[in-house]
């Protein structure tokens, strides 16, 4: 006997709506901080010529397509389920995320290149001072981006957000280490202060963006919940009344919604009713601790579990 998967209900339904604006304000807000930091950048670079400073522009230019991108992923994730996607439209956000891992890794690949090409030709800077101040600006703006990101990350657990929340957190360590090149190509005379700190830039670009491809691949090939879930949805079954045994765990993610199966072993003279209901308990029990998760129970009779174990 199966129970049929259920929707979470009028509260589960509340939070995932409730979720969806708040990723949907999370992209608005990287939106209009890369645009921000784009055009000051750009200036910057062109009173410096600096190359670190370039990298800091490149990757924010890349930060505009790649929020555009998370826009587009968390609109279409948000909509509800239809008859031609059942279990809704969650993955695109994980398609999101790849494609701004793909963005990112293009960035650092740009800065590597004209980094090396830099410390190879060195050049002098000037107006380090505008660059300061973009920095700073851009430091303060990001920083702050960073922490709403992280807010609408704790209460969605959205895999776009969180990749552009990494983005930002990288941007603010990129802007700190650019100023940090400008001080000391300025204050000590070396050039190729700038174009060596451009290319540790790059390698922690490229880092970070093979972070935010594999969460988003797991996702996408349908990665099992950690251990200590799977654990907790056995233990929160096992302790309702009437089942002797839990087997057959399957779970995974799409955006805000998890999806679990499993067979709970109940007594072979169990009248069907009376395992209907258990079912719906353990149903309840799961539900509690994941609101936004849609669950399929298949009932076993005692005696058949050995069986179906050795089977699978």
């Amino acid at each position: 006997m199966a129970a049929p998967a259920k929707d979470v209900g009028n509260g589960g339904s509340g939070l995932i709506q409730r979720s969806g604006t708040l990723m949907r304000w999370a992209t608005y807000a990287s939106l209009s901080v890369a645009g921000i930091l784009t055009f000051a950048k750009l200036g910057a670079w062109l009173a410096t010529d600096s190359v670190s400073l370039l990298s800091t522009l490149v990757d924010s230019m890349l930060d505009v397509g790649a929020s555009g991108l998370s826009f587009l992923a968390v609109r279409h994730a948000t909509q509800p389920a239809d008859h031609d996607h059942r279990f809704g439209h969650g993955k695109a956000e994980s398609l999101g995320g790849l494609g701004q891992s793909a963005f990112v890794f293009g960035s650092g690949v740009f800065v590597l290149v004209q980094a090396v090409q830099r410390l190879l030709f060195p050049v002098e800077l000037a107006n380090t001072e505008v660059g300061y101040a973009v920095m700073t600006m851009g430091m303060v703006l990001s920083g702050a981006l960073v922490l709403f990101q992280r807010f609408v990350v704790r209460r969605t657990g959205s895999v776009a957000i969180g990749a552009e929340s990494l983005n930002y957190q990288n941007d603010i360590l990129v802007n700190g280490s650019v100023m940090v090149s400008l001080a000391v190509t300025t204050g000590f005379g070396w050039p190729a202060a700038d174009p060596l700190f451009a290319i540790g830039i790059a390698a922690y670009i490229m880092w970070g963006a093979w972070r935010i491809g594999t969460r988003a691949l797991d996702i996408l090939m349908d990665k099992e919940l950690p251990d200590d879930d799977r654990e907790r949805i056995r233990g929160l079954a096992c302790d309702c009344k009437g089942v002797r045994g839990v087997h057959a765990i399957r779970t995974r993610s799409s955006g805000l919604s998890l999806f679990m199966q499993l067979h709970v072993e109940l007594a072979d003279d169990l009248p069907l009713k009376e395992a209907h209901d258990v079912v719906e308990a353990v149903e309840r029990a799961l539900a509690g601790a994941y609101p936004n998760a849609d669950i399929l129970i298949h009932a076993d009779p005692e005696s058949v579990v050995p069986a179906e174990r050795a089977e699978r």
